[in-house]
């Protein structure tokens, strides 16, 4: 079954596979992972072609904006499960033919459900498939637009846990482990969303070419203008945040390497203090016959204390050229 929105009823309501005809005054099909018999039923209903799951997902640009018997198709990349650890893009298709938006997904992207709500709630009157498009084109810029401003604030949360004070660090065992992987996650996160609002870019860059010959109102070329500009200011917001995703990762590898030269030094300076006093106990360990300090009555505590003042004062030094 596909949906199909009619504004008289403010709803997109599911139709069986085997429908004869389509209201007259339907505006927005839906195909939601469609069965074949579901694209036929489309095709035979619209006097469109469905593109196939495979043809959706070429990368070349002919194959995702074309106009073919007079409906213009249009492919984007959308994002789906933004929200969780595992988020990723789907291949959406929009084909407008005529007054009605055909639209072609294998997922649920969140924008959808939020043009759907909307228009179930009010419904403009004389709306058409165009006005949808733009809807659900304003909704999927929006979404990315969330998406970035939350990515842009954990990356902001993430660089202040890596620079936070020494004071505030000393004594907690920093979970570097754990902020790699959230860096990890908000660069895959933004890299995902430059490249759906690089395919809606194309998007709107296709609609602005092909309105100029189409009976479009004034106010939706300045909508589409507007989503221009706001793609491109995206556009440009998701690069700064890669870019800063990238230098909080040097800064955390840096970080780490700075823990680890620390370590390495204190055990290098234990080392250092400890090898007097080891030469010594080494030197009166040995079982030469002729070794006059052995007959000594203090010889003992003497050892002892050399081994001590051997160990204290290259620590002193190591303090004074603060080294520690």
């Amino acid at each position: 079954m596909f949906s199909v929105f009619v504004p008289s009823e403010s709803t997109l309501k599911k139709l069986p596979a085997a429908t004869t005809a389509l209201p007259d005054n339907a505006v927005w099909i839906d195909l939601l992972n469609p069965t074949l018999e579901e694209d036929r039923a489309v095709e035979r209903l619209t006097g469109i072609a469905v593109p196939t799951r495979e043809d959706m997902q070429e990368i070349e640009i002919s194959s995702r904006l074309y106009i073919e018997n007079a409906a213009r198709y249009m492919t984007a990349t959308l994002m789906c499960q933004s929200d969780t650890d595992m988020p990723r893009t789907t291949a959406v298709t929009f084909i407008l033919a005529g007054h009605r938006l055909v639209t072609v997904r294998y997922d649920e992207p969140k924008p959808f459900a939020l043009v759907e709500h909307k228009l179930s709630r009010s419904c403009l009157p004389g709306i058409s498939g165009e006005m949808v498009l733009m809807e659900l084109l304003d909704a999927v810029i929006d979404r990315c637009a969330d998406i970035l401003e939350r990515a842009g604030a954990e990356v902001d949360q993430v660089s202040h846990d890596i620079f936070e004070p020494e004071s505030a660090r000393h004594g907690q065992a920093k979970r570097y482990s754990q902020i790699l992987i959230a860096i990890g996650r908000k660069g895959d996160l933004v890299s995902k969303i430059r490249e759906s609002l690089v395919s809606i870019g194309r998007v709107v860059t296709f609609l602005s070419a092909v309105v100029e010959g189409a009976k479009w109102s004034k106010d939706m070329r300045e909508q589409l203008k507007t989503m221009q500009r706001d793609v491109v200011s995206l556009t440009d917001h998701s690069s700064y945040l890669s870019n800063k995703i990238t230098f909080t990762l040097d800064a955390m590898l840096g970080v780490v390497n700075l823990e680890q030269n620390n370590i390495i030094k204190l055990f290098s300076v234990m080392a250092v203090v400890l090898m007097p006093p080891t030469l010594i106990a080494s030197i009166y360990g040995m079982n030469f016959k002729v070794m006059p300090e052995l007959e000594w009555v203090h010889g003992y505590p003497m050892a002892l204390f050399m081994m001590l003042m051997a160990a204290v004062l290259p620590y002193f030094l190591f303090r004074w050229k603060k080294w520690l």
